[in-house]
């Protein structure tokens, strides 16, 4: 189930990768994978940001 804080980590997601993935899971090693991805280009940034998020949203589905 999303919730209003979940759309906007998505909406951050895809405006500017790396703070959505930093809303979603911090400072680590997903956000500087994601912001070198970012840095070649957008789409990789993107992609691996929606990426991070649906596994977290199944993580909390398990549990």
């Amino acid at each position: 189930m999303l919730f209003y804080s979940d759309i906007c980590k998505l909406i951050f997601a895809f405006i500017l990768p790396p703070l959505g993935v930093f809303l979603e899971t911090g400072c680590g090693a997903d956000l500087l994978i994601n912001i070198c991805l970012t840095i070649l280009g957008w789409i990789p940034g993107i992609i691996h940001a929606m990426y991070v998020f649906r596994q977290t949203m199944f993580a909390e589905s398990d549990n």
